[in-house]
């Protein structure tokens, strides 16, 4: 047995141990040092009580002013610096004082330009802001609960699947179905188109001679989804539209009999319940038939119409919807929530997760608990699984909250309201001598200042200066559109605050335009 030899203890070896061990603590005194200093530079982001007060009786406050002047403050505002005045506050290392943040939002981000809150917000598609979102953003951002991993966030996760189950249900799909809270329409499309690619078999090579149909009057985050989704490729079909400005089924049945006889591959069918122009609902059950027949994905852009679907008028004109693969509501249109709510809904959800579904090496606690909760409650799908989104804010609790405070009746009946709106300003602006489009589908009026012997041109700028006006006024805000080459007006009725006192001082308003201009 060979004997272990050990170095021999000397006093020099004994005072080099000593002085590394010496060294060590100073180390370790020092860094602990360090982090206690740290930790002090950052205690101003964990506020105490009383300070938390302060800065909630300052924010709102500035609420309280807002939504206590919200009746005579401009829908459009225009002012000469148009928010530049908050460059002169740079972020800094040193803050400022709360009273001062506020003066600055409300001088220099809130009042200029348009304001959607306003009732006069009678432009583009307005929502509106109920308040009761504006509370749940709150509790959301103060629990900062993770909604996109059921192991994560259970609840968070039940809430989103609960609205994605009603949503569903009141588009019509069966219980196959699934779907997702995006941040709005475009990449709720996004979503969808890329499920639809795969569900398809899309390859690369297949792209130029696959095939989309849609009208001039589908929103342009479709093509802007399939550039984005690599499919830039595909052969894009306009179907003329009636004078209504709806796709004409006989015509998507035609151009898709001259593609399949030139060996191309119909594929896609973007039909659009609520055109952003006009507010057209394309005729979707005869749609969804030719779509069944020609085995081609059928995809319903409801981000503005679809939750007509609470109304009886809007059950009957989006009929057929409840047939499609694919379809997008927004709830910050049609529901009245603030900005940042798109819902995709596929039906069948294993579509969705084939395209979407990914996951990494530090998730491994969460897939086994995914696979636990998947065989024990398969309908509790994470919503990572089922989007392009893995961090997300827990944008269900803006939905949920007014929902369940206050149900659904007060929805069905504003959205009521706003179609008899459209309709009262369709007649009334028509007898003010305006040149109306048709009858409204929803809740948009398009219309135009055209009289005998005036040329296209001469009328076009005629109709410029009239929405150019309007909006230094302020008091009402339109927007304007080309439609066949005419610059015509649009009033958008859909903002909840927006009512008949509204519609009537559009009216005056244009009255008053005309007079103007004649004069």
């Amino acid at each position: 047995m060979v004997q272990e030899e050990y170095p021999k203890w000397t006093w020099e070896t004994g005072r080099l141990s000593y002085i590394l061990l010496r060294m060590e603590t100073l180390e370790r005194d020092i860094l602990l040092d360090q982090i206690r200093e740290l930790e002090e530079a950052a205690r101003p982001l964990e506020p105490g009580a009383d300070h938390r007060e302060l800065l909630r009786d300052a924010v709102i406050g500035s609420s309280e002013r807002f939504l206590r002047g919200i009746d005579t403050l401009k829908a459009f505002e225009e002012t000469a610096g148009r928010g530049i005045g908050l460059l002169d506050l740079p972020i800094s290392e040193r803050g400022v004082q709360i009273e001062a943040a506020v003066d600055l939002l409300e001088r220099e981000v809130i009042r200029p330009g348009a304001n959607p809150a306003s009732a006069g917000h009678l432009a583009y598609i307005p929502g509106g802001a109920i308040y009761h979102s504006a509370l749940g953003d709150y509790l959301a951002a103060v629990t900062n609960k993770y909604p996109a991993i059921f192991f994560n966030g259970p609840g968070p996760v039940r809430m989103e699947n609960l609205l994605i189950r009603w949503v569903a249900g009141l588009v019509g799909y069966p219980a196959t179905a699934g779907g997702n809270i995006a941040s709005g329409g475009s990449i709720a499309t996004l979503t969808a188109i890329t499920t639809a690619r795969d569900a398809h078999g899309l390859k690369g090579a297949d792209y130029a001679s696959a095939v989309v149909y849609l009208t001039s009057q589908a929103h342009h985050c479709v093509e802007k989804a399939l550039h984005i989704a690599g499919l830039g490729e595909v052969q894009v079909r306009r179907i003329p539209i009636d004078e209504r400005f709806r796709m004409i089924p006989e015509a998507l049945e035609a151009a898709i009999a001259a593609d399949r006889a030139q060996g191309l591959k119909p594929w896609l069918i973007a039909a659009t319940a609520g055109t952003t122009d006009t507010g057209a609902v394309d005729p979707l059950d005869a749609i969804a038939t030719i779509a069944e027949r020609e085995r081609c994905w059928l995809h319903v852009d409801a981000a503005y119409g679809g939750f007509f679907l609470l109304t009886e008028h809007g059950r009957s004109l989006l009929k057929g919807i409840e047939r499609s693969d694919s379809a997008v509501l927004d709830p910050h249109k049609s529901l009245f929530l603030p900005w940042g709510s798109g819902i995709v809904l596929v039906r069948d959800a294993t579509r969705l997760a084939a395209t979407h579904g990914a996951s990494g090496h530090y998730l491994q606690d969460t897939l086994q608990d995914t696979l636990r909760d998947t065989l024990r409650e398969p309908g509790e799908i994470s919503p990572a699984d089922v989007s392009p989104e893995l961090t997300k804010p827990f944008r269900a609790l803006r939905m949920w909250l007014p929902l369940v405070l206050l149900g659904t009746k007060p929805f069905q009946a504003a959205l009521d309201e706003k179609l008899l709106l459209a309709r009262y300003f369709h007649r009334e602006v028509q007898g003010l001598g305006f040149e109306v489009g048709p009858p409204p589908d929803l809740s948009i009026a398009t219309f135009r200042w055209a009289p005998p012997g005036v040329s296209r041109e001469r009328a076009n700028r005629l109709n410029q200066e009239i929405v150019d006006a309007l909006r230094r006024d302020g008091r009402i805000f339109l927007s304007s559109t080309l439609l066949d080459g005419r610059f015509t007006l649009r009033m958008a009725a859909l903002a909840f605050r927006t009512h008949r006192r509204t519609i009537d001082l559009a009216l005056r308003l244009l009255r008053e335009q005309v007079a103007n201009l004649a004069g």
